[in-house]
């Protein structure tokens, strides 16, 4: 149990900071499985828009690294493509 007052109040901060990250976390998984779960082409574009863009901001605010965003990113848009081909 701290016993500084700053300690118990980096106690109260390092709490809403996880929690904070845990939401958006869940977030981000979420629509990353909407991805993978998609039914149509168009869906899965969507999806992956969607999910592009929550994982962007990860990288942004330093939850997630950006090269981990890169290769995720990467591996739904190859999953996408590999799932729906597109004619040529």
């Amino acid at each position: 149990m701290p016993n500084l007052q700053s300690s118990i109040k980096d106690v109260r901060r390092t709490k809403g900071r996880t929690l904070r990250n845990q939401a958006k976390m869940s977030r981000i998984e979420t629509a990353m499985r909407a991805v993978r779960g998609a039914e149509s082409a168009a869906a899965a574009a969507t999806a992956l828009k969607e999910a592009s863009t929550l994982l962007d901001r990860a990288a942004h605010s330093n939850l997630l690294h950006w090269r981990t965003v890169a290769r995720q990113k990467s591996r739904l848009a190859a999953l996408i493509h590999k799932k729906y081909p597109t004619k040529k």
